[in-house]
């Protein structure tokens, strides 16, 4: 299994290795930034200024945008970790699978809550002009709010 790895990872770096850095630094922003440092990253290290944003919840155009939309999303957020899994990358675009964890005092009694997810990033001019993420909205925020959380576990189950 180990030898698997290594060969995905060479592999990666040989598609790719001109977006590489930039994919690297993307998940060192994303790994340290909370409500407390946002203030403090420079997201136009990784960002262009025209970035296109989108998730099942926003579409954002701008950096200036979208660093406003982090700081009112992570403003209630209590603690928030991503850890990275996979990456594969092209000539100009890399796809990164990875799981968030978060708590939210609304959410989930304030008990920590795992989201897997993706995020499809496309480079140009040496930062990221589009940013897709890819995620289970029910497990990211429907199943936690009260009202909600039976009614989504009744359609997952009906659909199962």
């Amino acid at each position: 299994m180990e030898n698997l790895k290594e060969t995905v990872q060479r592999d990666q770096s040989a598609l790719a290795p001109e977006i590489h850095p930039l994919i690297e630094d993307f998940q060192v922003l994303y790994q340290s930034l909370n409500r407390d440092t946002l203030s403090k990253v420079n997201m136009a290290s990784v960002y262009h200024e025209r970035v296109v944003f989108e998730d099942c919840f926003h579409h954002i155009d701008g950096l200036d945008d979208l660093f406003s939309y982090f700081k009112s999303l992570y403003e209630n957020v209590e603690a928030i970790q991503f850890e990275f899994h996979e990456v594969c990358t092209n000539q100009s675009t890399a796809i990164l699978n990875w799981t968030m964890t978060y708590q939210h005092p609304s959410l989930n009694k304030g008990q920590p809550i795992k989201v897997e997810g993706a995020s499809k990033l496309v480079v140009q001019d040496d930062r990221i002009i589009s940013h897709r993420d890819y995620f289970d909205a029910g497990n990211l925020l429907y199943e936690h709010i009260p009202v909600l959380k039976n009614v989504i576990r009744f359609l997952k189950r009906r659909m199962s």
